[in-house]
């Protein structure tokens, strides 16, 4: 019976070391990350240039405008010389389905890499805590800044911290407000203080969106506020390439003696620089975590250690549970869902690729009249009504001509030739097609209507109707 009581006390014992363990900031500390040189810091930095886009894009001209212009008043997309209509939004549809799909293909694969490389929390949180770093110093001496006492010395330091983290905050608002209205003129309107209401709007909340969460709230927001961070782990599996700690190598784990480990030790020496870079201040020795955002720099951290003490690198590296586990590891096409998120990718890619390519300079609807279906005329010829709309995409008028195939002998009544359809609008027109009846052979026939450029033989666009007669 004591023997018993012993080993369950043992139990409980154990229970409570693993909540000891198990240690989740929620906001009570401030995450002050050490910065260290590596190949996945170099990546880092790379991939987070990519936002450079996001701030000169808007300035980029071509033929005379904003190559790029989210035109929302207008109801235009301006991507060089493709213009996007609200008619066009199914494109839209296809491109959100090939990130979203591509995003879960890259989880499945490699985890939350857009997170640790791409997502614009982490890029601008890194930038932020550069900033830190460059202005108040090292980690411990952050730490120690924190926890002083308001003064002159500390507000030396505080001041153009926060002054450089609120003009990044503000020129990302502005960058944000320029995609959707020229930039120099929004420059203009907002240094004369002219802007539009709207303008302002978004310059607040990027201002103090970003301020906040890139200054204050930092790894909170992977934490608690990312939809993204949620889900993640449901994408995982035990093929997942994740950054990894190798336990059946590292542990039992302690402390380097006189430049030795003890006899039978693992090669992890316990200092604790995996922990010291993690921008979310994760453990990852003590396995995957929902705050590991799988930058890597907890690899870099090692692999610098095992460097210094003449250990082989890779004690913590990108590998699946079944590599750590030994287990043999399938190629990643042979894993069936990759293989079926690359079918919708390809899909989806194929339809934007499809619709870009056919988007044409118009668009052309034409709407039979209903009531009535067709009217016999004095003549004994058959008469139906059509109602044309013509869509035209580009910035100037076209002149355009009409005209229609369809039974033997057809006569196209318009309005006087050519029609001119508005730039950047729909274009209405009632037409009537008269056909002899003795050249109807059925109840309907196929009647197609076309409209070409008078000045732009390019353009062009057709359109397949009905013609309706009188049953025979």
């Amino acid at each position: 019976m004591s023997e018993k009581l012993a080993e369950q006390s043992v139990r409980i014992e154990d229970l409570y070391d693993d909540l000891d363990k198990w240690h989740v900031n929620t906001g009570g500390e401030t995450i002050h990350a050490k910065r260290m040189p590596g190949r996945f810091r170099q990546l880092k930095w790379l991939t987070a240039s990519t936002w450079l886009l996001f701030f000169l894009g808007p300035y980029l001209r071509y033929d005379g405008r904003q190559a790029i212009l989210f035109d929302i008043p207008d109801r235009k997309f301006y991507i060089f010389d493709i213009t996007i209509m609200p008619q066009d939004i199914w494109m839209l549809s296809l491109t959100l389905l090939f990130f979203a799909i591509l995003l879960a293909v890259i989880t499945s694969v490699a985890g939350r890499v857009f997170c640790g490389y791409f997502c614009f929390q982490t890029v601008w949180t890194d930038v932020y805590t550069w900033i830190e770093e460059k202005l108040e110093g090292a980690p411990h001496k952050r730490r120690k800044i924190d926890s002083a006492p308001m003064s002159f010395e500390k507000l030396k330091l505080k001041v153009p911290k926060h002054a450089a983290w609120l003009a990044i905050a503000m020129l990302t608002g502005v960058s944000f407000a320029a995609w959707f209205t020229d930039a120099y003129e929004l420059w203009e309107a907002y240094v004369t203080l002219s802007a539009s209401k709207a303008a302002w709007i978004v310059l607040a909340l990027f201002t103090g969106g970003t301020y906040l969460f890139a200054g204050f709230m930092r790894e909170q927001v992977c934490f608690w506020l990312c939809p993204y961070a949620r889900i993640q782990g449901v994408m995982y599996d035990t093929e997942t390439i994740l950054p990894a700690y190798d336990r059946h190598r590292g542990e039992p784990r302690g402390k380097l003696r006189k430049g030795n480990t003890v006899e039978g030790q693992g090669d992890c020496i316990d200092c604790n620089q995996c922990v010291a870079v993690c921008p979310t201040g994760v453990d990852i020795r003590e396995g995957q975590h929902e705050g590991c955002i799988t930058c890597a720099l907890c690899i870099d951290a090692c692999d610098a250690v095992m460097e210094k003490i003449n250990k082989p690198k890779g004690l913590i590296r990108y590998a699946s549970w079944d590599e750590l586990e030994g287990k043999p590891v399938p190629k990643l096409l042979k894993r069936p869902r990759v293989l079926v998120y690359l079918a919708i990718i390809t899909a989806a890619a194929i339809g934007i690729v499809y619709g870009v390519t056919h988007l044409g300079t118009f668009g052309l609807s034409v709407v039979h009249e209903r009531s009535p279906l067709f009217v016999l005329q004095s003549d004994g010829s058959i008469q139906n009504k059509y109602d044309l709309k013509i869509l035209n995409k580009s910035d100037v008028d076209h002149p355009v001509r009409l005209t229609a195939r369809g039974p033997e002998g057809l006569a196209l009544r318009t309005p006087a030739q050519p029609l001119t359809a508005k730039s950047g609008r729909v274009s209405s027109f009632t037409i009537f097609v008269r056909v002899p009846r003795r050249q109807l052979d059925a109840e309907m026939q196929p009647l197609i209507f076309e409209i070409q450029s008078v000045d732009d033989d390019g353009a062009n666009a057709e359109y397949e109707s009905m013609f309706v007669g009188p049953r025979q």
